[in-house]
């Protein structure tokens, strides 16, 4: 169980802009021990940002980050040493080999070999990259890289996980290794934050904050973010292409319509969705598009993400500084 009293990642209220425009924007949130946290939100949304302001790479313009009770600003080495941090680019050295890369990085943490050789060892094996030691970085695939970069940010035994993007770009097998591999150390007391761009990697959190501009707009654990959507969303099983969602989007209780794979998938308004489908049904008809199948589905992360995406944009239309310059 984690201890959501004491987290080991505490940040609040923090503040960042770049040239007038706030990348973060009062973002709190908090991770406590074997708990993993996501970020999810559209590039640009501020994950990144959010990362390097928790290891200290990016100094705050306001708020405060504690990591293992430590304040950065105040103790940013002593803050440091809980971290282990995995940056979306590969960021070891390619001429080294995996060995070397272990050994070069526990020795800048101020390991003994007495200390690091076991714990390298035993890393290694953890990931999956003992077979591979001799092997130069440089020559690893996308997959072993990842779970290099992994090895070295676990070779201190931190307490805390930063993690942006890891899986971005590699196969869905080894995305699914690494995700065992994340799970093992959640049961050892591990707190891990990671930024994904894969919404069934965000269901395997314990919560999720959803990003946009700087801000969290929603979080909560998978099921509470989905809750407002159950009962609300129509997968169609038909011949999908632009004008069909355009006819779908002009039924008055249609709040949206997107594909998904070779699916449409509809939000409708509460308790709308069987008189829907049965209009949809005969709409597409009159249009000569045949629908093989129509019925309501349960609610996905992707489905959540979309329609907090549509309501935070209908929401910046109708505010009254819509379409105005700063002045």
């Amino acid at each position: 169980m984690s201890d959501v009293s004491h987290p080991l990642i505490e940040a609040i209220a923090l503040r960042r802009s770049f040239a007038g425009k706030a990348a973060v924007d009062g973002l709190t949130l908090s991770v406590a021990a074997g708990e993993i946290y996501a970020l999810v939100g559209p590039d640009g949304a501020g994950k990144t940002t959010t990362m390097r302001l928790l290891t200290g790479v990016l100094r705050c313009d306001a708020g405060q980050v504690r990591l293992a009770g430590i304040e950065l600003a105040r103790q940013p080495d002593e803050a440091r040493a809980h971290i282990g941090y995995l940056p979306q680019r590969f960021g070891l050295y390619g001429d080294l080999t995996v060995d070397e890369n272990l050994r070069f990085l526990a020795e800048v943490r101020g390991l003994r070999p007495r200390d690091w050789a076991p714990r390298s060892k035993e890393i290694l094996d953890f990931v999956g990259l003992a077979p591979f030691r001799e092997r130069r970085a440089d020559a690893l695939s996308g997959g072993m890289k990842q779970k290099l970069g992994l090895a070295a940010a676990l070779v201190h035994q931190p307490r805390i996980l930063l993690l942006d993007e890891p899986t971005s770009g590699v196969d869905p097998l080894t995305r699914q290794s690494f995700w065992q591999l994340l799970i093992r150390l959640l049961r050892q007391g591990v707190a891990v934050l990671i930024s994904t761009p894969y919404m069934d990697e965000a269901a395997r959190c314990t919560r999720v904050g959803f990003m946009s501009q700087g801000r969290i707009l929603v979080e909560g654990s998978p099921s509470q973010v989905t809750q407002d959507l159950q009962g609300r969303v129509i997968e169609l099983l038909t011949q999908a292409d632009r004008r069909v969602i355009h006819w779908v989007r002009r039924d008055p209780q249609v709040r949206d319509a997107r594909l998904f794979g070779d699916r449409l998938h509809v939000t409708v308004e509460r308790g709308a969705a069987e008189a829907v489908i049965v209009r949809l049904g005969d709409m597409l008809a009159m249009e000569g598009v045949h629908v093989a199948s129509a019925r309501v589905i349960p609610a996905g992360m992707e489905d959540a993400f979309m329609e907090l995406l549509r309501a935070e944009g209908a929401r910046a239309e109708q505010s009254p500084l819509a379409g105005k310059g700063e002045g």
